[in-house]
């Protein structure tokens, strides 16, 4: 790029120009001299960066788009707080300044060593305690925004479509950069079943744009590594609901007053509830765990067991329901045969 270039070359003249210039107090032969060697150093110092201009370009370039990286990866919170740590060291090392002025053999330079090793000391004990520091700096909160924030699983899971086509879901969807970054690198995996999910994915979001309002939220804070730590305090700064099919996440999300949406214990909530004396046809795929019983299942995959069904095995029987249990890991119905009338044969 022309404006490092032009940078690059300015410093090779006012290179050429300091040696120059420290020269002078070495030689012999007059001001005219000095000043014909100062030039000559100038332009070969023009020369030089002109040489390496392109190769210190290239570095510059790339230090510059790692501090850019690094510096978008920085939560607000984080920077006020070393802030307020810097703030802190150099009002102590001034302090200490004072105090050690009168201390034999004291020298300046003790103070830019003080204020290093306070600074080593108080900006990394401020960033792991952002949220405290961040809120006696006064770091401005993240605005309300009511958005619902959807984790990696219930993206790949792909009925987020549906329910936002069907109006279940209003309102705004998130995806946090680092969740997008997440199904990227899914998408790019050597893993054939990963690679297939990543990319499921990211045409699911293709999907979802067309029918709901969806962001991308460019949210990020560096000292949390794991993907549902950012989730939980993205929820908990902007103030909106997580959708995830993960249990154990939703658990500690709520632990931390976050509203959790799951899928799947929205899909058990939807199905519909079946009421003792209900007849019905239902196939009996295979025996049951006591004698006699078969086992079949419903349309929304709800196990139905019934009481001498195994004799029907493979075949759609008429039954009656006698019990409705709901367990911790979905519904079960019982039912026993309705006179024992077989309506068809599976499969004929």
């Amino acid at each position: 790029m022309l404006p490092v270039r032009i940078v690059i070359l300015l410093a090779g003249l006012l290179l050429g120009y300091l040696t120059g210039q420290s020269l002078t107090h070495y030689q012999t032969g007059g001001p005219q001299t000095g000043t014909l060697n100062t030039v000559s150093l100038m332009i070969a110092g023009l020369l030089l960066a002109l040489l390496l201009s392109r190769r210190l370009e290239t570095v510059a370039l790339r230090v510059s788009d790692q501090l850019s990286q690094w510096y978008s990866k920085l939560s607000p919170r984080s920077v006020t707080a070393a802030t307020f740590a810097l703030v802190v060291s150099l009002v102590l090392s001034v302090l200490l300044g004072v105090l050690l002025a009168s201390v034999p053999y004291y020298r300046w330079w003790w103070n830019i060593l003080i204020t290093l090793v306070l600074a080593g000391f108080f900006v990394p004990f401020a960033i792991r305690n952002s949220d405290t520091f961040g809120n006696l700096a006064g770091t401005p909160v993240r605005r309300k925004n009511g958005g619902k924030i959807l984790d990696s699983n219930v993206i790949i899971d792909g009925r987020i479509v549906e329910l936002s086509r069907s109006g279940l879901l209003e309102g705004e969807m998130i995806v946090p950069a680092f969740v997008l970054r997440e199904l990227q690198m899914l998408s790019d995996h050597g893993d054939p079943q990963r690679r297939i999910r990543g990319k499921r994915g990211l045409n699911v979001l293709e999907e979802l744009r067309e029918v709901a309002a969806l962001r991308v939220d460019d949210w990020d804070i560096a000292e949390l590594t794991l993907t549902d730590d950012k989730l939980v305090r993205l929820a908990r700064e902007t103030g909106g609901k997580l959708i995830s099919n993960d249990g154990n996440l939703g658990k500690v999300a709520r632990l931390y007053g976050v509203t959790v949406i799951n899928l799947n214990e929205a899909a058990v909530a939807l199905r519909p509830q079946l009421q003792v004396g209900d007849v019905l046809n239902v196939t009996i795929t295979k025996n049951g765990q006591q004698a006699g019983q078969g086992i079949g299942y419903l349309e929304d995959g709800t196990m139905m067991v019934v009481e001498e069904g195994a004799k029907y095995k493979n075949r759609s029987v008429r039954v009656v329901v006698v019990n409705n249990v709901q367990t911790n890991v979905g519904r079960m119905v019982f039912a026993r045969p309705d006179t024992g009338e077989v309506v068809s044969i599976a499969g004929e």
